[in-house]
């Protein structure tokens, strides 16, 4: 067999394992993963995640998931619990314990005084008779009947089920808590979708001086020379008692000249866009991104609520901004 073939193979046996090792999850979603459930949705303080080796890392990963997904959470070492790191556990925390044996030596020694404590623990193993589990209040099942390590050693299917099983436990949490997209932005305001949904027109428009505007029956000129000092490639134009009468783009401009408009005889009433699409402050920027996109337009008016232009944005706007 080729070494390629080889290769192939293996990936695909080590995928197979592994989907299996998940598959078996589904059995295990019982009463105990709801009483897990309960336990931390009752906790007034953290869910605290401990976990050695590689169960450290998976451990890690799900207090980060944990944390972003409306449960308050944080992973701690437990050899440094050992050495100090146990005074960040209070008694009105919960314990997430991972280990995929059940005896690991750094968790075990932490269990008394977490008794002593009165420490709520919720442990993640793969031997539901282990020290560990037995002094749980509740055990989480990850065993797997095979790694996907063909010496059956190194932590790999028991690692993916216990990541799973931790999204598992995020995900029903989150649901329970009736948690939003919009709370998920505020745990992730850096990121895209904080930007997405935590941004606001009122953030991004161009408003005082900066906002193009001219008054309905200015020459075309004149409007032009408007857009080329506010650098918005439009301008609004108003009527008298200043609400929105319409707005002018570059794109009008373009049909303008194709129809043979002279820019020094013709007034701005008879080449803009009657009115056209607006967009409101405090509507989100996502939303005025929606807009634009469904129209095929690349500038919004933003107006208040008696129709008066109060700004205005363009897609470089909210390219700059990170909402595209």
């Amino acid at each position: 067999m080729s070494q390629s073939k080889q290769l192939i193979e293996s990936a695909l046996r080590t995928i197979r394992l592994e989907i299996e090792a998940v598959e078996q999850l589904k059995t295990r979603v019982d009463d105990a993963f709801v009483r897990a459930c309960e336990l931390i949705l009752a906790c007034k303080g953290r869910v605290v995640v401990v976990g050695m080796g590689k169960s450290g890392h998976i451990g890690s990963k799900i207090a980060a998931t944990l944390a972003s997904t409306g449960t308050a959470a944080f992973f701690v070492h437990p050899a440094e619990a050992s050495h100090g790191d146990m005074g960040m556990i209070t008694q009105a925390d919960v314990v997430l314990a991972l280990s995929n044996s059940g005896t690991t030596n750094e968790i075990v020694t932490l269990l008394p005084l977490i008794k002593r404590l009165g420490i709520t623990l919720i442990s993640m193993t793969g031997n539901p008779d282990s020290v560990l589990a037995r002094a749980a209040a509740v055990n989480l099942d990850a065993r797997v009947e095979l790694e996907a390590c063909p010496l059956n050693l190194a932590p790999t299917s028991s690692t993916t089920a216990s990541l799973v099983l931790g999204d598992a436990l995020a995900i029903a949490l989150l649901e329970a808590r009736g948690f939003t997209a919009e709370d998920f932005a505020f745990s992730h305001p850096g990121g895209a979708l904080g930007r997405r949904l935590l941004l606001k027109v009122e953030h991004v428009m161009h408003s005082g001086e900066r906002l193009p505007l001219v008054a309905r029956g200015t020459s075309l000129r004149d409007a032009l020379l408007e857009m080329t000092q506010k650098g918005l490639g439009m301008t609004a134009v108003v009527e008298s008692d200043g609400r929105l009468a319409g707005i002018f783009t570059d794109g009008d401009l373009r049909r303008a000249l194709d129809r043979g408009v002279d820019v020094r005889q013709v007034a701005i009433d008879q080449v803009m866009t009657p009115h056209g699409k607006t967009a409101h402050a405090e509507m989100l920027a996502a939303e005025a991104l929606k807009i634009m996109e469904d129209h095929k337009i690349s500038a919004l008016v933003v107006v208040d609520e008696d129709d008066q232009p109060v700004g205005a944005l363009n897609m470089h706007d909210l390219l700059r901004a990170g909402v595209m």
